[in-house]
């Protein structure tokens, strides 16, 4: 790993361990689960203006799509023309169609984090502590294939799954009732590729996913109401 990102890793892994320190008088074993719960809620909270900014694009883009549809039908032998007409109406109503997208974006750095964590033996030339840390008998620092004898990645799918059909009918929701039907199938699949992810992720980075995808969706049936 390049230097100058061992900074922000060893500060997050002290940050951590400290938390962890602080409730496992009360959590007990759990506390590093806890504390990554608190954590990932503590980064959607600071989030939050973006969310609102990403709804607020959102129903900007539901309500230029007549618009879009007239211009794509006016410009469609004509790609550059049609691009340069859609940014144009972008920008003149204020919206923009990556503002969607900019809650996830943000987590990603604090994703890297949580992944890296626990995915090393050693952090700022200390033994990591955090890994050490279990859900139902399974260290955090695990990935599923090495994962045997409790139900922590089981229990964690189940989850994932429960909160990503919900996320899926929010989703549809959100779509115009004549978008094609290549987009309500992608808007029915995307939120089960948390499943196929913490396959690949320690458990502890399947924690998160779990925390901040709920976080998602009860923000959302909030905004939308």
């Amino acid at each position: 790993m390049p230097s100058f990102l061992e900074a922000p890793v060893t500060g997050a892994y002290h940050l951590l361990t400290s938390l962890v320190d602080a409730i496992h008088p009360l959590a007990g074993s759990y506390a590093a689960v806890l504390a990554i719960v608190l954590c990932t809620l503590a980064v959607r909270s600071l989030l939050i203006p973006l969310s609102l900014r990403a709804h607020r694009g959102m129903r900007a883009r539901a309500v230029l799509m007549p618009e879009l549809k007239k211009l794509t039908e006016k410009h469609r032998g004509n790609p550059e023309r049609l691009q340069r007409e859609v940014a144009k109406l972008q920008t003149d109503s204020g919206t923009t169609v990556f503002a969607g997208f900019l809650p996830t974006l943000a987590q990603l750095p604090f994703f890297w984090l949580m992944y890296t964590l626990f995915s090393r033996a050693v952090v700022g030339g200390e033994s990591n502590q955090l890994i050490s840390g279990n859900l139902f008998g399974a260290q955090l620092g695990l990935h599923w294939p090495l994962f045997t004898g409790t139900p922590a990645f089981l229990v964690l799918a189940a989850l994932l799954a429960i909160v990503a059909y919900f996320s899926a009918r929010l989703a549809l929701r959100q779509l115009d009732a004549t978008a094609p039907k290549l987009s309500r199938r992608l808007a029915q699949l995307l939120p089960f590729g948390t499943l196929l992810t913490v396959a690949f992720v320690p458990l502890a980075a399947g924690i998160y996913l779990l925390t901040t995808t709920t976080w998602t969706v009860a923000e959302r049936t909030i905004l939308q109401r």
